[in-house]
């Protein structure tokens, strides 16, 4: 299938919002206790259990339309299923709690491979998006993996130590907020080691 071109709202929209549904599912009934085959469940177990074929359904929508979808896009689907669906089979929400901490391991690990084999896997998937010169794609690759392991440490420490409402406000707003932060602290980078691309009809 073709890659497509989608608006950013409507992107942004299927990437936050199975996000956004999950905390505030939460939200609803984290206080509320659910008795299913003889068997109770918090409400955090309910909405982990809601939260799988929603991200489900929003990954397969931007596929549909987008024609595409990036590794770390497939990672965290198959790391939610996998890991959500240990969360409700054995009714236990330390395992989902815990896929932050694999998905952020896994990605420094391939990125920390590639770094040792002198490349840059960034590149070769964002490359194409932003234009930059080798060097400053190596220097960006060591700083995403650096942060990477510090967000799976920052995980564990936080699901370890504080309650699961510090947990899911650090999910839904810290992780997000962070990663955004990183990248505009990159401005000096992209500036530094940019390269302009000629605009259609120069």
């Amino acid at each position: 299938m073709a890659e497509k071109n989608i608006s950013q709202g409507l992107k942004l929209a299927l990437d936050m919002g199975p996000i956004l549904a999950f905390f505030v599912g939460y939200m609803l009934l984290r206080d509320r206790t659910f008795v299913i085959g003889g068997s109770e469940y918090s409400g955090f177990i309910l909405v982990t259990a809601a939260f799988i074929p929603l991200l489900a359904l929003s990954t397969l929508v931007l596929w549909r339309l987008t024609g595409t979808l990036s590794k770390m896009q497939i990672v965290t689907l198959v790391l939610v299923v996998v890991f959500g669906g240990m969360t409700v089979w054995l009714n236990d929400e330390r395992f989902f709690k815990m896929k932050p901490t694999m998905i952020y391991t896994l990605f420094a690990l391939v990125l920390g491979f590639g770094l040792l084999r002198g490349q840059s896997y960034m590149q070769s998937v964002m490359g194409e998006m932003l234009p930059m010169q080798p060097e400053g794609w190596m220097i960006l690759t060591k700083r995403v993996t650096v942060f990477f392991v510090l967000l799976a440490v920052l995980n564990e420490v936080i699901w370890r130590t504080m309650s699961t409402d510090a947990w899911v406000n650090f999910k839904t707003f810290g992780l997000t907020i962070g990663l955004f932060a990183f990248f505009m602290l990159q401005g000096k980078l992209f500036q530094t080691y940019g390269i302009e691309t000629d605009k259609p009809g120069e």
